[in-house]
């Protein structure tokens, strides 16, 4: 949801003229990217984390 509103802002920020706006919401977007990557990594430090944590049972 986050990354449409950010391409709109940035498709808004880019049919008027606006180009704060337009960057504005190209920040968003990459706001969203890292947010997922982070999300992705701590899920596998977790997994790899539980794993080394059984292995040693």
């Amino acid at each position: 949801m986050d990354k449409a509103k950010g391409r709109l802002k940035e498709i808004t920020g880019k049919i008027t003229g606006h180009e704060r706006l337009e960057a504005e919401g190209k920040t968003d977007q990459m706001k969203v990217k890292i947010r997922r990557k982070m999300t992705s990594v701590r899920h596998r430090a977790e997994g790899i984390r539980d794993s080394l944590k059984h292995d040693r049972s």
